[in-house]
């Protein structure tokens, strides 16, 4: 019977969660509110640099992974072809990583920086624009890319080199728990992830409505109110759930290119229309500045704020910290849709086309967007930064949209690309979350299970959008993620021990490729197992 492939225990306790926090927010808000802020207080002071050596860590780790005899690893069989094409491939892991925030934040991020700068600069200084641009280019770069792709190491390893149809992280972690990964502790994990997840989704859908919303105002004229943001949210539901029922290749997969494509025409359209001039000069100098500076913003922890004179901005806790978590709560997630469009790849270009195919979108739409922005603001020709005070983020949004040549096309073209984003995202979500919830994964989740889940991702984002406010957004994603820190660090020891073993005892070793017999590892596996049977029954 196929009730019989569901993980019930994680399916329960996942959903359960949901409702232990989202019913008390939506019975006390104005409580829960505070309660939240002052968790992401608490977290920030006292466990951001934690998240900040983590990130930084993750990255160096999978830059000596990808280098190492480990890198060479196939995903698949010795001549197993990629079963997607790198376009294809690049459009599902963007899609899946970034969803219409990047269109957010990638718009109207450079204006806060601007105003509030880091390393204690004076807000609308000359050396304040310059971090401004540059520093969304790190919080959405490498580290943040490296997050993601750390789970796929072991999740895509047992997948396609063990032969085990099982998308789980518990199952990524059993080389270092063992059979714990079958009980309770095995569904705790599972549960963490599942419900960081839907912390980090709530946050991606609450941010994104308020957007599509106003795209929505400007071009119809109807007012902004909580019944239009809710009733996108519900149309946005029905798509990505209609993409999740249809399948991975049928659904998902055509909907990440029309989308990639779909930004492609957005971006030119603004290089070549807008001042591009400035947006080259300046996405090429904050890349550099990043690149020169990359350490020093990778660990800048404001360590003297407060003490002998020295100001206390919060920028780390505020924009690093956040971001890292966001990035925690979300990589287990993208991590396992990464590892199952992989397959046929090297562990190596799995690692290196992820951080690069990732860095590189951002970059096209923080450096073009963004600097669009900025050039309108600093040219004098419209005040974004005043729009983004008196009326909020979503106004800006759309506002620097308007000074386009044919503006209100270019805002139905943003405003269905957003639409298109957050699809992208929450079909693939909620295939994920079908996946981790069986007990084995052959080819594809069962229907109604993803179909299930595609509606429950709706009931957090609509708690915090009635909620409101951007504190409590951004404390979903760093309670939410700070249980996954000691997660990433088991999941990337549990790769090591897993491939070095199985490295040591393959006899098929080529130059480029590793290609490892899952018949000879499981057996040498089984072979290990019964003489620690035999150990124990003797001692």
């Amino acid at each position: 019977m196929k009730s019989k492939i569901i993980d019930w225990p994680t399916f329960i306790g996942a959903f359960f969660l949901l409702l232990a926090v989202t019913v008390p927010l939506i019975i006390f808000p104005q409580q829960g509110q505070e309660y939240v802020l002052a968790a992401k207080d608490y977290m920030t002071q006292n466990f951001g640099v934690i998240f900040m050596i983590v990130g930084l860590g993750i990255f160096l780790f999978l830059i000596y992974v990808a280098f190492s005899k480990n890198g060479h690893v196939k995903l698949g069989d010795k001549d197993e072809k990629k079963e997607f094409s790198t376009f294809s491939w690049a459009a599902m892991l963007f899609c899946a990583g970034i969803g219409s925030s990047i269109l957010y934040w990638g718009t109207i991020e450079w204006a806060y920086y601007y105003q509030s700068p880091p390393f204690g600069l004076e807000g609308g200084s000359q050396e304040a624009i310059q971090w401004a641009s540059a520093y969304g280019i790190f919080h959405w770069g490498p580290i943040a890319w490296a997050i993601y792709t750390l789970p796929a190491l072991p999740i895509a390893y047992f997948y396609y080199v063990r032969k085990k149809p099982v998308l789980k992280i518990s199952e990524a972690c059993r080389p270092l728990i063992g059979r714990h990964a079958d009980g309770p502790l095995g569904t705790l994990i599972d549960v963490l992830f599942m419900f960081g997840l839907m912390g980090g989704a709530g946050t991606t859908l609450a941010l994104g409505t308020p957007m599509i919303a106003e795209g929505i105002s400007s071009l119809t004229g109807l007012e902004v109110t909580l019944g239009l943001q809710t009733a996108i949210l519900v149309v946005c539901t029905v798509i990505f759930a209609v993409s999740s029922y249809t399948g991975l290749k049928k659904g998902i997969k055509v909907l990440s290119d029309v989308n990639l494509w779909l930004a492609f025409f957005l971006l030119g359209f603004v290089f070549i229309f807008g001042p591009t001039k400035f947006i080259a000069e300046t996405t090429t100098n904050s890349v550099g500045l990043m690149l020169d500076n990359f350490f020093h913003m990778s660990t800048w922890t404001e360590a003297f704020g407060g003490l002998g004179g020295f100001e206390n901005t919060g920028f780390p806790e505020s924009w690093t910290v956040f971001y890292w978590a966001w990035w925690l709560v979300y990589a287990p997630f993208v991590g396992l849709f990464i590892a199952r469009i992989s397959r046929g790849r090297t562990i190596r270009q799995m690692i290196i086309g992820t951080i690069l195919y990732g860095t590189l979108g951002s970059i096209l739409f923080f450096g073009i967007i963004g600097n669009f922005g900025m050039y309108m603001q600093l040219s004098g020709s419209f005040d974004v930064i005043g729009v983004l005070n008196d009326q909020g983020a979503p106004a800006a949004i759309i506002a620097v949209l308007g000074q386009l040549p044919m503006a209100p096309l270019m805002i139905v073209i943003f405003t269905v690309l957003a639409i298109i984003f957050l699809a992208t995202t929450f079909d693939s979500s909620s295939y994920i979350l079908a996946s981790v919830v069986q007990k084995q994964v052959e080819s594809e989740p069962l229907r109604w299970n993803r179909l299930f889940w595609a509606f429950a991702l709706c009931l957090l984002p609509l708690t915090l959008m009635y909620l409101g406010g951007l504190g409590t957004l951004q404390t979903a994603s760093i309670v939410g993620g700070f249980p996954l820190l000691i997660i990433m660090i088991l999941l990337a020891w549990s790769f090591m021990k897993a491939s070095n073993a199985d490295i040591r005892a393959s006899d098929d070793y080529e130059p480029k490729t590793i290609n490892l017999d899952s018949r000879k590892i499981r057996n040498r596996l089984k072979r290990k197992k019964d003489s620690n049977d035999q150990d124990t029954r003797v001692g």
